[in-house]
């Protein structure tokens, strides 16, 4: 069933919210005369760097060249990520107007018609942004991995690179189903596959979210649907989290940063997911490992997105921290001698051009880490789009500069540590808008396309009791809804549409009532 409705106006969802829509003319001029302050560079535009992105997208973050190579495992295997980031921190002054704003913003926030962004269109779509045959500056996430998906060595470094495609999901896709894939990135499947096996050894829950999303038609209206999500974004996703994990694991190691931080799921969540994945049709229990189970799940299903988006409640209550206080408490060599390795095999991990830093598995029993991922992990992926980002890849560089020897301290700038705290309040006040207006454009969208179906029947799955109501999934088109009536959880059930309302744009609501008439 494909549901439309007329013109949205999702403009009136930005102002209700108070999401700053325009930057002033003087910071579009700042952006324009953005210039390079890093001293150097190493120059990589030799490297055939590729992005893979939705289509559309200017506000290009990320290139990858991923090869085999010969070294790091008994057998001979081993890969080579280079993984470049669009270097915000290079490029900015800490005290300019852009990074005034981006304080005030946080993050980019994507409504179905047009993203408000964190950065100036200059910056974000120009200067910065890994375009194809541009040379960019960028900071570079040079890592091997060993046979088993497993990083043995890392670095990082500012560069300059020059993308040579700017790629999307559905033909990559394409082209590694036809086995005609772009040089660059020949490796991704395989080494996805292997980051995913990773991801079970570490009990990792691996979220494979499809988006039930908002477009436009082109011909004035606006269309409710259910994207498929083709393996391709997986394994996209396991080389940002790579990274991730990586820079929380040199953060834990030097005692300095920002992590990203989540507890394991309660007893009391994880009932409540198991509830909700039977009354869907799983088969799942409270002992079965949660993400060995999502990972055999088809998320292109309505049930299987049901199951997944309700998986999110496992993942609540994440937030950063600082871990400045662990310096000057941790043991061993700073600069990062030969320790164990991700296995417990003790590893030299010498980069793979013979410069680079090493990192230890181990980690302290303090050290704040991530249960969705499995260990310390830090955003530092996106710093066009996320502001915490910036400040993460600068205690990167000093890290990785003072391992190399580069540095005789670990210098991490004075800005980065003096703006951390406040940094992370605005993502937390960012990140609660930003879900507060992606629900609230989906709640406009639902109820105005549903409307005239208002009294009709909906076959549903009963997610969760919630008291006079229950959460309930409805299967065809796919919707998250309130359902009095309070049918019983954990059930199948017929319910009807009593309520559809858009009169306030920013406070849409669709309801449904059970039993059915």
């Amino acid at each position: 069933m494909k549901l439309y409705a007329a013109t949205l106006d999702f403009r009136a969802v930005a102002r209700e919210f108070g999401v700053p829509e325009k930057f002033p003319l003087q910071l579009h001029e700042e952006a324009a005369a953005v210039r390079d302050l890093r001293p150097a560079r190493r120059d990589l535009t030799d490297v055939p760097f590729v992005t893979i992105d939705p289509p559309g997208s200017m506000d290009l973050d990320q290139a990858m060249f991923l090869e085999v190579v010969g070294e790091g495992a008994a057998d001979g295997t081993a890969f080579r990520v280079l993984y470049a980031i669009a270097d915000v921190g290079g490029l900015i002054e800490p005290d300019s107007g852009i990074a005034e704003e981006a304080m005030r913003r946080g993050q980019t926030i994507y409504l179905p018609d047009e993203p408000t962004r964190l950065h100036p269109a200059g910056l974000s779509e120009g200067a910065g942004s890994l375009l194809p045959h541009e040379v960019r500056p960028a900071l570079v996430w040079d890592i091997v991995l060993d046979a088993q998906g497993e990083p043995v060595s890392w670095d990082l470094y500012p560069a300059l690179v020059r993308s040579v495609a700017r790629l999307e999901y559905v033909e990559v896709q394409a082209s590694f189903d036809a086995g005609s894939p772009h040089p660059s990135i020949a490796a991704l499947p395989e080494l996805g596959e292997l980051r995913q096996r990773s991801a079970l050894r570490r009990e990792a829950i691996n979220l494979r979210l499809p988006s039930q999303s908002v477009e436009p038609t082109g011909d004035g209206r606006w269309e409710l649907h259910l994207d498929a999500r083709p393996p391709v974004m997986d394994w996209n996703s396991e080389i940002s989290l790579l990274a991730g994990m990586v820079a929380g694991r040199m953060m834990a190691d030097a005692g300095v940063g920002v992590l990203r931080t989540l507890r394991p799921a309660g007893r009391e969540a994880v009932e409540e997911f198991c509830v909700a994945a039977r009354a869907l049709g799983y088969d799942f229990t409270a002992g079965d490992d949660i993400g060995a189970f999502l990972m055999g799940v088809d998320a292109e299903s309505p049930r299987g997105m049901a199951v997944m988006k309700d998986a999110t409640r496992l993942l609540r209550g994440a937030g950063y921290r600082r871990v400045e206080t662990l310096a000057d408490e941790s043991e061993g060599d700073p600069k990062g001698n030969p320790a164990d390795g991700p296995d417990g095999t003790d590893v030299a991990n010498e980069q793979a051009d013979g410069s680079g830093g090493t990192g230890a598995a181990s980690v302290r029993a303090d050290v704040p880490v991530h249960a969705g991922v499995g260990g310390p992990y830090a955003h530092v992926t996106a710093p066009l789009r996320r502001l915490i980002d910036r400040f993460g890849l600068e205690y990167c560089l000093a890290i990785a500069a003072h391992r190399r020897g580069d540095t005789a301290d670990l210098e991490v700038p004075a800005w980065v540590t003096e703006q951390a705290d406040e940094a992370i309040s605005v993502m937390a006040s960012s990140g609660q808008l930003a879900s507060r207006v992606d629900r609230a454009c989906l709640d406009l969208t639902e109820a105005v396309v549903l409307e005239p179906w208002i009294g009709h029947a909906f076959d549903s799955a009963v997610l969760h009791d919630r008291g006079e109501s229950s959460e309930v999934f409805v299967f065809e088109p796919p919707v998250f809804a309130d359902c009095a009536g309070a049918p019983p959880e954990g059930t199948a059930q017929r319910v009807s549409l009593v309520t559809a309302d858009a009169t306030e744009p920013a406070a849409a609501e669709v309801r449904f009532a059970w039993p059915a008439d």
